[in-house]
């Protein structure tokens, strides 16, 4: 019996023939028997079934003893043979409950891992995988299963055409992990934990995946640490094949560069996500040897941004003469795959439209932090490489750790100057006096000397006074804002381009992306750094003549004389109208639109 359900019913069965074989003996002495075979035959259907006996009253007192005897004994067996049965069965589906079974899925993405995070990731895999026909993505973490998909069912009531297994286990056990088949995933995404040292977990995850007996894996690995410091043991324990990001670095760098420009954070957003456009790679034989102004202008619906080389390098804007070698391939920006298509036609290029205007130079700015945490000290740092000299930034907060640090970074800027006020950034007196109508650029953090739910709660109500004194006083204030808790998002959320929130999300975007196409984490490291080729959104009377009927071709030109790669444009007029803002990213080429002087290009450029 300690041998579980399959031993029992091989034992039963071995009873049963028994006990048939027994009746048959027994009906061949008695001189009842039908030869053997048909005795046999008898004995087994009065064991199978106990109502044969009632129409066999005619046959003698010995064959009835003999056969009542036999059906109380499979009255037995079969009784036994149900209980067994229905035990076994219920403690197969027990265990199916739990989650240990195997997954025997491939090319599926596996997650690693639960947070707020899973499901923003999931639901961009799910826009990701509509063209397939079955897509699926596993998931193991130390919860139970079916919570951990009730979960999924309620947030996410639409997975189209992919469909989500969860399994139960430690994210950082090499033997849980194989659960979920990680050899034959196409990748896996590894999500921080809630713990108090979540990069721990993250590179006890790491040495599972890559040195836990998984063998040699084909898929990539993707995963983001909370604090810079350990991102080169997350790196060492993740190897060649594990793209590690660091959260806070990427979240100071797209504070900075949003803040700063209006409409950006609507192209950066459209770039992340599944939604809208997107970033691909290709390899174009057709262009191999020439240069790389032909491929700039040989996509109509698609724009060139870059090269990938055959040795691994990722060029953003890289120099227009400079031929396409055989095993480069293209980054293209395009709403699909499917439309990267090649257009034969010549570009119609409008030369009286192109003007060749120089560029003004950088004024003195004026930049306001509420709050601080972590992530203050790298945007100090990466507005002092963006600033003009002259600039100032002023910082205001209550936290207590604020006034050492400004003191210890204060001498190594290089070109601001910097103020520090300690004070509630709730204090609507306080907001008024400092005058945020007169800043070019508003930073909100959340401090991260209380809990994440205070800390959000104190941003929000300094939004909230900063919204209501834009109001009163008919002044736009752009504000780029944290939330500590991604759920807390959507409460801050108002529908203008400039209020962008900085907040998990868009990690878990980014982390979506590089497990579709590990190449991308070079390609938004390149942009989202001060070095190299950034997204700017430069005045259109730079590039064309105001006024005039233009085709994106003729713009894409000019920037191309400038050294730039246009990409798109933002019309002013529209920059209230959500979901896009004005912001129109990898237009049409051939279509013809009328620029204002206001308006923007959206440029890759080195300044």
């Amino acid at each position: 019996m300690s041998k579980g359900t399959k031993a029992l019913i091989g034992w039963l069965t071995v009873i049963t023939l028994a006990l048939t074989a027994i009746g048959a003996v027994f009906l061949l002495f008695v001189g009842k028997g039908d030869g053997v075979a048909g005795t046999l035959w008898t004995s087994f259907i009065h064991i199978l079934d106990a109502g044969t006996i009632t129409g066999e009253s005619e046959v003698g007192y010995p064959y009835m003893l003999i056969m009542f005897l036999t059906t109380i004994g499979g009255l037995v067996i079969l009784s036994s043979l149900v209980g067994v049965l229905t035990t076994g069965l219920d403690a197969k589906l027990e265990e199916l409950r739990k989650g240990r079974s195997l997954v025997v899925e491939k090319d599926h993405t596996v997650i690693l891992g639960w947070s707020d995070q899973v499901f923003i990731i999931i639901s961009e895999l799910v826009e990701a995988n509509e063209s397939e026909k079955r897509a699926v993505i596993a998931i193991l973490a130390d919860r139970d299963k079916v919570e951990m998909e009730d979960e999924v069912r309620s947030k996410l009531p639409d997975l189209k055409t992919t469909h989500v297994v969860c399994r139960t286990g430690d994210p950082a056990d090499p033997d849980d992990i194989a659960i979920v088949n990680p050899g034959q995933a196409k990748s896996i995404i590894l999500l921080t934990s809630a713990e108090d040292d979540p990069d721990a977990q993250l590179v006890r995850s790491l040495l599972a995946v890559t040195q836990g007996g998984q063998g040699d894996l084909k898929c990539h690995v993707v995963g983001a640490v909370s604090e810079s410091r350990n991102l080169p043991a997350a790196r060492l324990a993740g190897g060649r094949g594990a793209h590690v990001v660091d959260a806070n670095d990427l979240m100071a760098r797209l504070m900075v560069q949003t803040c700063r420009q209006s409409g950006l954070s609507v192209v950066y957003t459209d770039l992340l996500d599944f939604g809208g456009d997107e970033i691909y790679m290709v390899e174009e034989p057709n262009l191999f040897g020439r240069p790389l102004s032909q491929a700039l202008h040989s996509y109509r619906t698609s724009s060139l941004i870059g090269v990938l080389t055959k040795d691994g390098r990722c060029i953003v804007n890289p120099p227009s003469n400079a031929p396409l070698q055989p095993g480069d391939k293209l980054i293209l920006i395009a709403s699909d795959d499917s439309a990267i298509k090649l257009d034969g036609s010549r570009p119609v290029i409008d030369e009286s439209a192109i003007v060749a205007r120089a560029e003004a130079k950088n004024r003195p700015e004026r930049t306001l932090i509420l709050g601080w945490n972590a992530k203050t000290r790298m945007v100090l740092e990466q507005l002092d490489q963006y600033v003009a000299p002259g600039s100032v930034t002023d910082v205001v907060t209550d936290h207590p750790d604020a006034a050492e640090a400004i003191r210890k970074i204060g001498p190594t800027m290089r070109v601001q100057g910097l103020n520090f006020k300690q004070d509630d950034t709730t204090d609507r007196l306080l907001l008024e006096s400092l005058k945020p109508g007169s800043y070019d650029h508003i930073i909100a953090l959340c401090s991260d000397d209380v809990a994440p739910q205070l800390a959000d709660s104190k941003t929000l109500v300094t939004l909230l006074h900063l919204r209501d004194m834009s109001q009163r006083s008919n002044t736009r204030f752009k504000v780029v804002s944290e939330m500590a808790d991604d759920r807390n998002r959507t409460l801050a959320q108002v529908t203008q381009a400039d209020d962008f929130i900085v907040s998990d999300k868009l990690i878990s975007l980014l982390l979506t992306q590089t497990a579709e196409n590990p190449h991308l984490s070079h390609v938004f490291g390149n942009l989202f750094s001060p070095e190299g080729s950034e997204i700017y959104l430069k005045p259109a009377d730079h590039y064309v003549r105001p006024g005039v009927p233009v085709n994106f071709y003729t713009v894409a030109e000019s920037a191309r004389r400038r050294g730039e790669t246009a990409i798109g444009y933002r019309v002013v007029a529209e920059a209230q109208r959500a979901p896009s803002y004005g912001v129109h990213l990898n237009p049409d080429k051939s279509v013809q639109m009328m620029l204002q002087a206001t308006d923007k290009i959206i440029v890759l450029a080195e300044d």
